[in-house]
């Protein structure tokens, strides 16, 4: 990937195709990472003993005990998959399904895809937009959004091109701060953010669309970061 040549550039009606397909795996791939901490909470665990000993107890047998509990584990899964899931449903549904619509007909608002060549074809490695906020005081910000690096190209330097390219443009249209929320099981994503200025806040559940009882059973933090320019 060190030798590859990637274009950042504008969204382009014909890259839709590309951007469906890689984005819900991007997202999709943090399932597991969730579900792992989740299940290593001690709270959870608290739980997963307590419906074993419980059945157990109530029916004295150790295949109940194991249903049981591992109808529970089951469930704690399917919560974080449908976070996740719920989230790519949404999205494809309402700004990404339009996204000269929604991103490009503002000149504050963005979308770019980094492009390169892989098998002697074009490909979409990665995306990020931008889209501008306004906090009521006169001042405008920007919230960067939908960044996607795909896994073929991780630890390649791709996503800090990504939101440098943000920043940038950010800088252009005179914005305040840059702003993101993010979720707690993207630990890389997270760090990167932090080396580029970036502060993280407090925890900014509300902000998430997923209702609590679902954000509760994954035990996922929905983090904010903002950047003052």
């Amino acid at each position: 990937m060190s030798n590859m040549h990637i274009l950042i550039r504008r969204y382009e009606p014909s890259d839709q195709e590309a951007i469906e397909m890689i984005y819900p795996v991007a997202i999709k791939e943090h399932i597991n990472p969730a579900f792992l901490c989740a299940m290593t909470q001690p709270l959870h665990i608290t739980i997963s003993l307590f419906i074993c000993i419980g059945a157990y107890l109530l029916g004295g047998s150790v295949i109940l005990a194991l249903i049981s509990g591992g109808a529970w584990v089951g469930l704690v899964y399917f919560c974080c998959y449908e976070f996740y899931s719920a989230y790519v449903r949404d999205r494809l549904r309402t700004d990404m399904k339009d996204i000269p619509g929604h991103y490009l007909s503002n000149p504050d608002n963005c979308f770019w895809v980094a492009e390169a060549e892989m098998d002697d074809r074009r490909q979409i490695l990665g995306m990020v937009a931008v889209e501008a906020k306004d906090d009521g005081d006169g001042k405008r910000n920007g919230e960067l959004l939908r960044m996607i690096v795909s896994s073929t190209c991780r630890r390649a330097g791709l996503g800090q091109q990504l939101a440098k390219t943000v920043v940038d443009f950010c800088k252009e249209r005179g914005f305040t701060r840059i702003m993101l929320f993010t979720t707690s099981t993207q630990k890389a994503a997270v760090a990167l953010y932090q080396k580029m200025g970036f502060k993280l806040f407090n925890f900014q559940s509300e902000s998430n669309q997923s209702p609590e009882w679902l954000i509760w059973m994954t035990r996922v933090k929905i983090l904010y970061l903002e950047k003052i320019m």
